[in-house]
């Protein structure tokens, strides 16, 4: 039985709030963890993921960001499960992190490649040997595939994303191609593996586009700024209806420029979304971890200027 009945639908990678000395904010990460859940449509809540800062936080700091967010989620009437992602590099500090994942309170794992095959590439093999590794440490996880854009060398070919649907334990796709030829072919390949596999968007910056594929939600950064909006995307796309979805996505638009500047999410963009989330009224503090770096006074008034027309200005 998978851990998460559940993953179609909107699921934020939650930002981490800090102190101004950089400290973890625990009233605030709750506060927020709250709030996301306090929307219809969020099925979860992702930890640990580029958005919260992951490459700034120790392993400890990991583990007390999914302890914190699972215990302000334990207990609501409707239950919103948390998923922490692995950043590792090999299979012990790999088998570490899950197991400190799940007795934080994790009932998933969003399982990123290591980033030293983005330098030296991998081999199926050394994929299959790494999602083993993590389902052997953490046996009660369900374990969620974070693909990565086609680009870089860890990218997964459709049969290797073909292979890991086959495996009992792995029940969701995070889906992040940057190409949509791959990103077509990739969903058909885990379609016709095994069709009940949740296969999730993380295109923050190409939303309605991704989402007509057929895929089943979205599990984005970007719904940790705007989850209402994400959210509505999604149900007028679910219905069908064009005309609503391209309305939303309208909306959405300059959000999403003013946050990616019409590129790749980075950390400067994560930094770039506190902000927005700050001027929304979500975030009562923006900093980030150095080195990221803060939005500066034009990039601030970009972001003014768009949630403004969001309708979501608070500041």
């Amino acid at each position: 039985m998978p851990a998460i009945s559940n993953y179609r639908g909107i699921i934020p990678a939650i930002s981490c709030p800090f102190t101004p000395n950089h400290r973890i904010d625990e009233p605030a990460l709750r506060k927020l963890a709250s709030w996301l859940a306090g929307h219809e449509g969020v099925v979860a809540i992702m930890t640990n993921g580029h958005t919260g800062e992951v490459f700034s936080l120790t392993p400890a700091e990991r583990a007390e960001v999914t302890r914190i967010v699972a215990d302000e989620l334990k207990g609501l009437a409707r239950p919103v499960p948390v998923i922490s992602s692995i950043v590792c590099e090999g299979l012990a500090d790999a088998a570490e992190h899950a197991r400190a994942a799940v007795e934080a309170g994790a009932v998933a794992l969003d399982v990123m490649p290591p980033h030293h095959w983005l330098r030296f590439g991998f081999t199926p093999g050394h994929a299959l040997q790494y999602f083993e590794a993590i389902h052997q440490a953490a046996p009660s996880a369900d374990l969620v595939c974070h693909v990565y854009p086609a680009w870089t060398r860890a990218s997964y070919s459709s049969q290797l994303l073909a292979d890991l649907a086959r495996l009992p334990y792995l029940q969701a796709f995070k889906v992040g191609q940057r190409d949509m030829n791959k990103y077509a072919r990739d969903i058909q390949a885990i379609r016709e593996a095994d069709a009940s596999k949740a296969i999730l968007t993380c295109h923050d910056e190409y939303l309605l586009a991704s989402m007509v594929q057929g895929v089943d939600g979205a599990l984005v950064g970007f719904a940790t700024f705007i989850p209402q909006l994400i959210i509505d995307l999604w149900n007028a796309v679910k219905a069908g209806d064009l005309k609503r979805a391209m309305a939303v996505q309208a909306v959405i638009t300059p959000l999403k420029d003013a946050v990616y500047g019409g590129g790749e999410p980075t950390g400067e963009a994560h930094a770039r979304m506190k902000g927005g989330m700050y001027l929304a009224g979500v975030l009562d503090d923006a900093t980030v971890r150095p080195p990221t770096e803060a939005p500066n006074a034009k990039e601030v008034e970009a972001l003014r200027a768009a949630v403004k027309q969001a309708g979501l200005l608070k500041r």
